[in-house]
């Protein structure tokens, strides 16, 4: 039985957070000969309210995250890497990477960064990582800093 991880796919979000995650997928990747997927899900609800008061918080979040998709891919494939493919996209960032992002490229592994909630954030609106060990159809990996 065949127990390396083929499709790594690490959430990014340019927290210091996302960046743990980013390094100890990137030596996952290099243990399994793994895919890497880089992924940003830019959160629809967050931009709406921010919008109401300046119209261009979509551009800037886009160019945001392209910029962190780009350089964090650069440095997978300098690290050695050999296949890295990034990933952009709206909605909520808990829904979106465990039932679509990991279901569309068949993850088996997904790495993301533990939030420095406190307990009356997490109540009221559940962390990210929290919510993909929930949903997740693959093996999840939450890095602490």
């Amino acid at each position: 039985m065949d127990e390396s991880y083929r499709n790594i796919l690490v959430a990014i979000d340019g927290s210091e957070e996302g960046k743990s995650a980013f390094h100890k997928a990137i030596h996952l990747c290099l243990q399994n000969n793994a895919a890497l997927f880089i992924a940003h899900v830019i959160d629809i609800r967050s931009i709406a309210t921010l919008e109401a008061y300046d119209v261009t918080m979509t551009e800037e979040a886009e160019a945001h995250a392209r910029e962190l998709l780009r350089d964090y891919g650069e440095e997978a494939k300098e690290k050695g890497v050999h296949t890295v493919k990034t990933i952009m996209e709206f909605g909520s960032p808990k829904q979106t990477l465990p039932n679509e992002i990991a279901e569309d490229h068949q993850i088996d592994l997904m790495v993301c960064g533990s939030s420095d909630m406190n307990f009356a954030e997490r109540l009221v609106s559940g962390s990210v990582s929290e919510k993909i060990v929930r949903h997740a159809n693959c093996d999840v990996l939450v890095v602490r800093r």
